[in-house]
């Protein structure tokens, strides 16, 4: 039996540990609970604004308008930019669905783009290829924790005047040449699900922008195209998509601690660079990128037989994503062709554990399991 089998026993590694995570905010959440039970402000309220300022500052925006999930933030942010029914937006194919989802919940359609191959994010000479008289925005996807390539992106935009939206999902905190993801663009949209790296204690989302008046609309449209001198007056059609409280006073407590976790992920993602067998290397981080590490990702041909001997040796594993979005059903009439970087590359992924209390002993457990790896070593 190897050092790897026999260690199993003692150690696991899962893939998130959000106990520990909630634990180190426990007693500020405990108390910030109680104070809304004692005013029974649930919605909205100053939690809430303490909250979106909050998240302004730290992006580095003038405005944060906080909604009820990433999905919508993303959607209200296309329909405030008054995107809809014959338009296009341009979206990198290696994302999560909801980047897609979005576009058409909005009206409009998406075109589907690839991907570089050393980062896996949208390729910025794919976007300019793939504008038309119809685009009307680009999507840039910061995906595993990384932003794509801004400055590109913001020169094609600004060539084709198109809009340029950040989808920072999985990118709080974020960086390219010092900018922080969600200040780059006309607007920056954000998801709070527990998993992230800033989670709610639920679901969650904001929307960040520099630009007065589309952050008034975009309060509007959250609360069903209120008024905002009149709640019996709807001056748009809106929705109801609002930030409980409670998500609100978990955020704000979480945010005092996210630099520190951010720094114990780049810890774990350096000591894995350290130690990963030599063919298998984690995605790119580009030079003008700083990253915080959503998900560690490598790749391998033989990713079905690695993910079995790491399961076998108590180490949970993810794939971000298997099928790229132009190939998922209810997309392919929006695929006008192949996209073959994301299209390899989503038949390689392979995300291994990634999270703020990751110990080094974890790290290196997992290493040496795929240094004992037979999959890993085939060729």
């Amino acid at each position: 039996m190897t050092a790897t089998a026999s260690r199993a026993t003692s150690i696991r590694v899962p893939f998130a540990d959000l106990q520990a995570q909630t634990a180190e905010v426990r007693p500020a959440l405990e108390s910030a609970w109680r104070d809304l039970l004692d005013t029974s402000r649930f919605v909205g309220g100053a939690t809430v604004e303490t909250f979106e300022h909050e998240w302004a500052d730290y992006c580095g925006t003038r405005f944060a308008v906080s909604v009820g999930n990433g999905t919508d933030s993303l959607t209200l942010i296309l329909r405030a930019l008054g995107i809809g029914p014959g338009d296009e937006v341009l979206v990198p194919t290696n994302t999560f669905i909801a980047t897609a989802e979005a576009v058409v919940l909005a009206g409009a359609t998406p075109r589907f783009v690839d991907v570089l191959p050393g980062t896996l994010l949208v390729d910025p000479a794919q976007v300019e290829a793939a504008v038309t008289p119809r685009t009307a925005a680009v999507v840039a996807v910061h995906l595993f924790g990384q932003m794509a390539d801004m400055t590109a992106l913001a020169a094609v935009a600004a060539r084709a005047g198109i809009a340029l939206v950040e989808d920072a999902a999985q990118a709080h905190g974020a960086t390219w040449e010092g900018q922080r993801a969600g200040s780059v663009g006309v607007a920056g949209s954000f998801s709070f699900y527990p998993g992230k790296n800033l989670g709610a204690n639920g679901d969650g989302g904001a929307i960040t922008t520099s630009d007065e008046c589309l952050a008034a609309r975009l309060r509007s449209m959250r609360d069903h195209g209120r008024s905002e001198t009149d709640r019996y007056v709807h001056d748009l059609i809106g929705t109801n998509s609002r930030l409980d409280a409670i998500q609100a006073a978990v955020l704000s407590a979480k945010l005092k601690r996210l630099d520190d976790w951010t720094a114990a992920r780049r810890r774990a993602v350096a000591l894995y660079r350290e130690e990963l067998p030599g063919t298998l290397q984690l995605v790119d981080e580009a030079p003008q990128a700083r990253g915080v590490h959503h998900l560690a990702v490598v790749r391998t041909a033989h990713r079905e037989e690695v993910m079995a001997e790491l399961a076998a040796a108590g180490i949970e594993t993810g794939i971000h994503y298997p099928v790229p979005c132009h190939l998922q059903e209810p997309y392919r009439e929006f695929a006008r062709e192949a996209l073959p970087v994301a299209e390899r590359a989503a038949r390689e992924i392979l995300s291994l554990p990634m999270f703020p209390h990751l110990t080094a002993a974890q790290v290196s457990f997992v290493c040496d399991a795929l240094h004992a790896s037979r999959a890993v070593d085939a060729r």
